[in-house]
């Protein structure tokens, strides 16, 4: 590392870049191949948004590791990979919403208001277009940008003084993988090129398995110098594997636990089912209108469309009977998570159906694009429940 830039064996090299594209031709292929799976997969809670989770915090303990041995190895103070270490613990909880729906708390006010999720989150209640910028900046400056700096600065400081100065960075063969993961998300979300729906949600697993790789990395050659191990005698490709592994079996565990069902208090559940239709009720009554085709929480939804009747109808009516203002405010259901509206229009089979629906006491959401399922309590605004939940 005597430029300050790391560099992975050939054949760790080529399985990190072929599991980072692998997962962008698989996402691609499900969307074309089952439009309903593609749309469960992305949700809140489900193995996709764990796998971004546990890639950041398992990346988060291993950088933590590997700053230890940049320590014991080198004598220097390790505070970048201290600090990229911080960026995944960041990344991971800001992932599930600092536990959010994990343990059913309400966020404090400001995130009701401020932010478009109604979760207790940073990176949502700033701009989209700022969100977006942040994001490829990061992707573009940590794994190509920097690599590429690299032996300029290490040309500027010196070996010594590059050594010195802490920093090092991420292996430069997966800048193809960084490039390609900057490239989907921008590409993703430009509807003028294509129609890739949940892309982020992509981008953010993709980024997870790429710092994971570039902790790996580090890890092991801090490691191996203490060991005086020859750089060319070192092999990344087994704790690579090992450690993408462990991403694959938390995240299906967490999945699954999270798919048990969740006892349910009597009175949350009779209280969501008052609500729900007092609120589908002001739809019927014409105090709002729906969208063709919107998805929203129904919150954002009120905001965006000026559906203020909302607050002066049959729902706002409960707040003389118990509902808590802020509840009421900021239609939020007795487990502290949004109500949303789904109002999906069908040109091909001539319908429309319209329902209002919380997540319900498992605080994730099993209903399909038709139909409330699973243990989501809802109601309908217009249309008979379908006999089948897909196209």
């Amino acid at each position: 590392m005597a430029s300050g830039r790391t560099g992975l064996d050939r054949w760790t090299a080529i399985a990190a870049n072929l599991v980072i594209f692998g997962l962008f031709a698989f996402s691609r292929w499900l969307e074309e191949a089952d439009a309903e799976v593609y749309y469960r997969s992305v949700q809140e809670d489900e193995f996709l948004e764990w796998g971004t989770f546990w890639a950041f915090m398992v990346a988060m303990g291993v950088f933590f590791a590997a700053a230890w041995w940049q320590r014991r190895a080198t004598r220097v103070v390790p505070w970048f990979l201290a600090g990229v270490g911080l960026f995944c613990f960041a990344f991971a909880m800001e992932e599930v919403s600092w536990g959010q729906r994990l343990l059913g708390y309400q966020p404090p006010e400001y995130f009701l208001e401020h932010n478009f999720q109604q979760e207790l989150n940073v990176h949502n209640v700033i701009s989209t277009s700022d969100r977006k910028l942040i994001l490829k900046t990061i992707i573009l400056g940590y794994g190509v940008a920097f690599p590429l700096a690299m032996p300029l600065l290490g040309w500027l400081l010196g070996r010594r003084g590059l050594e010195r100065s802490g920093i090092v960075a991420p292996p430069w063969q997966l800048m193809p993988s960084f490039v390609a993961t900057w490239a989907y998300y921008h590409i993703g979300y430009n509807d003028d090129l294509v129609d890739w729906s949940y892309s982020g949600e992509w981008v953010e697993m993709m980024l997870g398995l790429l710092f994971l790789i570039a902790a790996v990395t580090h890890a092991r050659d801090f490691r191996a110098r203490l060991a005086a191990t020859p750089q060319a005698t070192r092999s990344y490709l087994v704790p690579a594997a090992a450690a993408v592994l462990l991403v694959v079996v938390l995240a299906g565990v967490n999945t699954v636990l999270w798919r048990m069902e969740r006892a349910a208090s009597p009175a949350a559940l009779e209280a969501a089912r008052t609500e729900v239709e007092a609120l589908a009720q002001d739809f019927v009554d014409g105090r709002a209108h729906s969208r063709c085709n919107t998805h929203r929480r129904l919150y954002t939804f009120v905001e965006r469309y000026d559906q203020d009747g909302l607050f002066e109808g049959s729902f706002a009516a409960l707040a003389d009977r118990g509902l808590p203002e802020e509840r009421a405010r900021y239609f939020i259901d007795p487990w502290g998570s949004p109500y949303w509206i789904r109002d999906r229009c069908s040109k091909s089979r001539g319908r429309r159906i319209t329902f209002i629906y919380s997540f319900g006491p498992n605080r994730r959401r099993d209903s399909s694009r038709y139909e409330i399922l699973g243990d989501d309590v809802g109601a309908y605004v217009r249309g008979a429940p379908p006999h089948a939940a897909t196209e």
